[in-house]
């Protein structure tokens, strides 16, 4: 099968090349590049006025399967993915049976195979059940499958545990991906500590929930030589931290997602549990941190942490809803919209954060457009103007506070091993 892109703003990320130029694909893989390819293809797609770009890679997507098929599945999952530009996702284990073991892995990566074109990695638990008591079986993981490990949606609080895992991780040459929180002292906090939770009435979680484990997280890192990889930061002072870490030599990458870097706990509508996530939304100090990092490169990745429920789930108080939103449908046009066109970041480090980086923290041979590599690619319409329409997702669920926000930007095509995976109807 061969495909021709034409025409399209191609930016190749690994080495930092911009131009107009057409990609010709045969067998899955990316034969060539260059102006007015002539070979003929099976398809065209006419990418004018578009960027071209390395499919999106999502170190953070929570898919709920298995156990939790209502808010979402692998199949779901993937087709959120597609439609958003991504053509590969790491799945977080806390699921039912939580991911600790090869048999829940294969379970994944069987299912994408034969049901998804997405690729879908497994990420393996730190610990059994997710507990923090007892390491899992790390090395079965990685053997089945899994490019990482990740206690995601906890930390695992014995810091002896946790470096031991890490060493583990480290001698198998695979990152940890840290959601870092220190449960001691969370005490039931659902929203940023700060004036509206006050005016709210709402228990508060404060910047340094996630600062103090962040601290120790790239400590032991540092010790054990682990890839480390810090999930959704959102504080001003993580960032600094890891800034820190990597001039002492520690291998730490980082991430901020989308919503992090675009709303403020001011921007909460008060009761709607759509703006309820963990982290929480924090200060419009903490955010212009977080876009001052990203623009630096201090901070490598934007992911999603895409966390769907459903509508009953979410159809409770502030202090019982779950946290969690959605993001694959959305990521790309908030990163375009508020980074690119914010001036915070050029179309090149979009491309960088959201498929170089974190291909590169993974260790695959995807997030680029070079000859020889596989075709995986986003077609993104730069001009495209729309009110975001949570109604028309592929996602099972629809908790999101950006339905009905003005965005510009918008996926034309997602190409997955030189396969149209998404296509959207053009309308000229």
């Amino acid at each position: 099968m061969t495909l021709l892109i034409k025409n399209g703003r191609v930016l190749e990320p690994a080495q930092k090349t911009d131009r107009v130029a057409d990609i010709f694909v045969e067998d899955g893989i990316i034969s060539k590049v260059g102006e007015q390819i002539k070979e003929t293809a099976d398809t065209v797609i006419d990418a004018e006025g578009c960027l071209v770009m390395p499919g999106f890679i999502d170190l953070h997507v929570h898919l709920r399967d298995p156990g939790f098929e209502k808010k979402e599945t692998v199949v779901t999952g993937a087709a959120a993915a597609a439609r958003g530009g991504y053509t590969t996702i790491v799945a977080m284990p806390n699921t039912k049976p939580v991911v600790d073991n090869e048999d829940v892995v294969n379970y994944v990566r069987n299912k994408a195979k034969n049901m998804v074109k997405v690729h879908v990695y497994q990420a393996g638990a730190i610990t059994k059940g997710m507990q923090g008591k007892q390491l899992a079986d790390i090395e079965k993981m990685v053997k089945a499958g899994s490019p990482a490990i990740s206690e995601d949606g906890k930390s695992v609080m014995d810091a002896g545990l946790l470096r031991d895992a890490m060493r583990i991780a480290a001698r198998l040459g695979i990152p940890v991906l840290s959601h870092c929180e220190d449960a001691n002292m969370v005490r039931g906090g659902v929203v940023n500590e700060d004036a509206n939770a006050a005016k709210n009435g709402l228990p508060g979680i404060s910047n340094s929930v996630e600062d103090i484990i962040i601290g120790r997280d790239v400590l032991i890192a540092k010790e054990t030589g682990v890839k480390l990889h810090l999930c959704h930061c959102s504080t001003r002072e993580s960032v600094e931290i890891k800034k820190l870490a990597c001039q002492q030599g520690a291998h730490v990458t980082a991430e901020v997602c989308p919503h992090h870097f675009t709303l403020t706990s001011d921007d909460m509508i008060p009761g709607d549990t759509n703006y309820k996530m963990n982290p929480p939304l924090r200060t419009k100090e903490d955010v212009e941190a977080l876009r001052r990092a990203l623009k630096a490169d201090v901070v490598e990745v934007i992911a999603t942490d895409h966390a769907p429920h459903t509508k009953e789930d979410k159809n409770e108080s502030m202090l019982r809803a779950p946290f969690g939103i959605i993001g694959l449908e959305t990521a790309a046009a908030l990163t375009y919209t508020e980074l690119v066109l914010g001036g915070w970041l050029t179309p090149m480090q979009m491309a960088e954060k959201m498929s170089y980086n974190p291909a590169q923290v993974l260790g695959i041979d995807r997030g680029t457009l070079l000859e020889g590599r596989p075709a995986d690619i986003v077609v993104f319409d730069p001009k495209k103007e729309y009110n975001i329409d949570a109604s028309k997702f592929a996602s099972k669920s629809r908790n999101t506070p950006f339905d009905g926000r003005r965005v510009t930007g918008a996926v034309r095509a997602t190409v997955v091993d030189g396969e149209i995976a998404y296509q959207a109807e053009v309308v000229r």
